[in-house]
């Protein structure tokens, strides 16, 4: 029988957050995830409380004054920003899987150049993107309500 080596996670819980090299690239990695699950909470949220609608009309007044407070008007804008940053950097990642955004493939000679280099300029065009997007977004529902 083989033995199977193992190696010892010696960062623990720490190492999710803070091993390893933190690029821009690892940034905007863990940013889709936290705003995938920010919208997955809202989504959940949203069911919730409309569902309140099919139980009486007293519930769904009830429910609807629960969140009239003015943090929810910030927590839906947030939310919009989660899902513009989302929405724009799953199109980025879709782009790089159909390769598009991968570069020309290349024979690999010392010093190696990274597909990154192709990358990064993307990024940083979706990510202007997004500011615009938020900010043109925030003063239509902060300002001119919603």
């Amino acid at each position: 029988m083989a033995k199977i080596k193992r190696y010892p996670n010696r960062l623990g819980v720490k190492g999710w957050l803070g091993g390893g090299k933190w690029g821009f690239e690892r940034y905007l990695y863990t940013l889709h995830r936290v705003t995938g699950l920010a919208i997955l909470l809202y989504f959940l949220m949203h069911i919730l409380l409309t569902s309140s609608r099919a139980f009486s009309q007293e519930a769904w007044e009830a429910a609807m004054g629960a969140v009239d407070a003015p943090i929810f008007v910030i927590g839906e804008f947030l939310v919009f920003a989660a899902f513009a940053f989302h929405a724009l950097n799953g199109l980025r990642l879709v782009l790089i899987e159909l390769g598009y955004l991968t570069g020309k493939a290349e024979e690999p000679i010392y010093p190696y150049r990274s597909s990154l280099n192709v990358q990064r300029p993307f990024m940083i065009v979706m990510m202007i993107l997004t500011g615009v997007l938020v900010v043109m977004g925030g003063y239509q529902y902060l300002f001119l309500g919603h």
